[in-house]
């Protein structure tokens, strides 16, 4: 009974903890109070669940718990009189936070307004991002670092900023008026892109894909494509997380293992996401205007789709298409992708010098993906002894386990 109520809670949090932290910031108006209140709430979960049993509508009673924990704490101090009866406040209006229909009807979108506030434009774009990784993501603060190159003290340092920022200024916790959905629609869609990436393939830890983000990023988009429709870069980007996600079963092997996209089963794709995905490119592809990134890296993901077998894909065009979204979004994985592709026309000569090119910039020399193209492009010339080094410096450079399998298995293969 314990260990099973143990691995229901394990579970939930794994399912739920974004969605609790979001509305007890919501409630409690600061993130370091909100983050306290879900890990004692957690930890009452994992002390009454075993004996009292789980409750029917978890997360309502997790949000319900937290808070009152918070309040409880904060009155036993006897500190804070004003932030006391601001918490009341809250907990009056919010009603009963057990009731089930709060569970989806008032929480439901409590991660956009958080997203939302994450994105005010008085936080600078590296910020928005970073803090939605760890506060939406609930990616350690190391995580983020990693996901921005940095080290996990600075990074830090710019996550207490953003927090402080955001208190001192009094950034509201809400979804903004019209007016002002505009101004953070860009950065908007950024940390939605983020939430996706991050559940596609998992930064750290022995998971490759965290299907509950790449659900409630797909979720979150389809919300705002409701608050905001026919905006081209929105449709673009459901259309590209929509293709990812369709090749989802295809990914992992039995054993947990990566799958590459040359080696999957085409059989096992989601044709049902595809079709969908497939008409969200032709839809951001009618709206006039200017073409978004996303709709570029969706109609990639489309020819991917389309294609029955990795040679069949239309490579020159992918080609193309690279080149188009790095003029309108350049950065080193952008020029990753396109070196990828062009080893797939012209060979791996001219890709090495795509990524000798960035390396020597001193671009992404600490992404592990940059290593283990360049391992795989110099193993395919023949130059063993410099792709032997490569996959060690992509091994050094990365800390999720299916991917450290993987590299290890490519650098296997030069031994023999």
């Amino acid at each position: 009974m314990i260990a099973g109520a143990a691995f229901d809670v394990e579970a939930v949090f794994r399912r739920e903890a974004g969605r609790v932290l979001a509305t007890l910031i919501r409630l409690l108006g600061d993130f370091d109070l909100a983050e306290d209140a879900r890990q004692e709430a957690f930890a009452a979960a994992i002390a009454q669940w075993p004996t009292e049993g789980m409750p029917l509508h978890p997360r309502a009673w997790l949000i319900a718990a937290g808070r009152n924990k918070i309040i409880d704490r904060i009155r036993r101090d006897g500190l804070f009189r004003t932030k006391i009866a601001d918490l009341e406040i809250a907990s009056a209006q919010s009603n009963d936070a057990a009731e089930p229909e709060l569970d989806d009807a008032v929480f439901g979108d409590d991660r956009l307004r958080l997203i939302f506030t994450c994105c005010h434009p008085a936080l600078n774009p590296e910020a928005q991002i970073a803090l939605t990784l760890r506060e939406v993501c609930g990616l350690s603060t190391q995580a983020v670092a990693r996901a921005f190159l940095v080290g996990e003290e600075t990074m830090s340092q710019r996550l207490v900023r953003a927090k402080r920022k955001i208190r001192e200024a009094r950034i509201p916790y809400e979804t903004p008026s019209p007016a002002a959905l505009d101004e953070r629609f860009d950065g908007v869609l950024g940390v939605i892109y983020s939430v996706f990436t991050e559940g596609y393939a998992a930064t750290a830890g022995d998971r490759l894909i965290d299907v509950e983000l790449c659900a409630e990023a797909v979720r979150l988009g389809k919300l705002l494509d409701e608050l905001m429709p026919d905006r081209a870069a929105l449709v673009g980007l459901l259309a590209l997380m929509l293709l990812h996600d369709a090749r989802r079963g295809a990914r992992v092997s039995a054993s947990g293992d990566i799958v590459l996209l040359e080696d999957q089963d085409r059989s096992l794709w989601d044709q049902t996401k595809i079709a969908a995905g497939l008409a969200l490119v032709e839809r951001a592809l009618s709206v006039k205007g200017t073409v978004s990134p996303y709709t570029v890296q969706a109609a990639i993901a489309a020819l991917h789709a389309r294609a029955p077998d990795s040679h069949a894909t239309d490579w020159p065009q992918i080609v193309g298409l690279y080149a188009v979204l790095s003029r309108l979004q350049p950065s080193p994985v952008v020029e990753l992708n396109r070196a990828v592709a062009i080893s797939m026309v012209d060979g791996a000569a001219p890709a090495l010098q795509l990524l000798e090119s960035l390396a020597a910039r001193g671009q992404a020399i600490e992404y592990h993906l940059l290593h283990a193209a360049r391992a795989r492009f110099l193993q395919m010339l023949g130059r063993i002894a410099e792709a032997r080094e490569a996959y060690a410096a992509a091994l050094a450079c990365t800390v999720s386990e299916p991917e450290r399998r993987l590299l290890a298995a490519r650098a296997a293969t030069l031994e023999r």
